[in-house]
């Protein structure tokens, strides 16, 4: 039932998200994100990696995060090791303008093979369709962040989502596994959750 709904949950959200980033209007929306991305990530003082992600449609580019973050950046990427072995999103180390290449969803990805430790990671800045007020996320259904920060070392990542305003509500299906996230940012700010 919960699978249901949530499926319906993204085709609105997907929906909605594409439209906040349409055409000129979009770009200042998207550029309004990008800024508060920005003043948020000055507040953290590390020369550690920054998880960010490659865009998708209707997702704000934040690509050229790296000229405002003192460390290295870090993409994700899934990664199939092996046919007995299940296939884990991962985080990678991506110099900005590094090789990329497709990863086991078709996303690009950093060419390079050693996965980061969540303790090299100072900050994840995750996508999502939308969030709801008690940072539960909701994502394109492939599970991939849920298994991910089910794993308690990566829970100790601070993770914020990424997203337009309009898409915070105030409550979203929630199933066992999903695990809620520090907070997010949108265009209006950053909304910290309280531990």
């Amino acid at each position: 039932m919960v699978s249901t709904v949530k499926a319906s949950y993204r085709r609105r959200f997907r929906e909605l998200r594409l439209n906040q980033f349409n055409a000129e209007y979009g770009k200042q929306k998207e550029q309004l994100l990008i800024n508060a991305v920005v003043k948020t990530l000055s507040e953290f003082k590390s020369k550690q990696y920054l998880g960010i992600f490659w865009p998708l449609a209707g997702e704000p580019n934040l690509l050229a995060l790296g000229q405002h973050w003192p460390g290295p950046l870090a993409l994700p990427a899934v990664i199939a090791k092996s046919e007995r072995e299940a296939a884990r999103l991962s985080y990678l180390a991506w110099p900005p303008d590094g090789p990329l290449v497709k990863d086991a969803c078709g996303i690009p990805a950093p060419a390079c093979h050693g996965a980061l430790r969540p303790e090299e990671i100072a900050l994840l800045l995750v996508p999502a369709l939308a969030v709801d007020q008690s940072g539960i996320r909701l994502g394109y259904g492939g599970g991939w962040y849920d298994r991910l920060r089910q794993d308690p070392t990566w829970q100790q990542v601070p993770a914020l989502v990424v997203l337009p305003q309009c898409c915070v509500v105030e409550q979203l299906p929630r199933d066992p596994w999903d695990v809620p996230f520090a907070g997010w940012i949108t265009e209006t700010g950053c909304q910290r959750l309280q531990p």
